[in-house]
């Protein structure tokens, strides 16, 4: 994934920062609890395609 797109992209929902989880190809919203994903390379910012991320999921 590109570290420039990282730089200028925000959850959609709440304008927050996203944490990038290489290993899992997810963006994560701490404060909502979202983990949006990412396919090829491009990051899918759609409310409808995020995971809500369950309680004991650490952030």
């Amino acid at each position: 994934m590109d570290p420039k797109l990282l730089d200028i992209l925000v959850c959609p929902l709440c304008k927050g920062p996203l944490v990038y989880k290489k290993a899992i190809q997810e963006l994560v919203c701490k404060p909502d609890r979202i983990a949006f994903p990412v396919r090829d390379g491009i990051p899918v910012m759609l409310e409808e395609e995020a995971r809500k991320l369950p309680p004991e999921e650490e952030v």
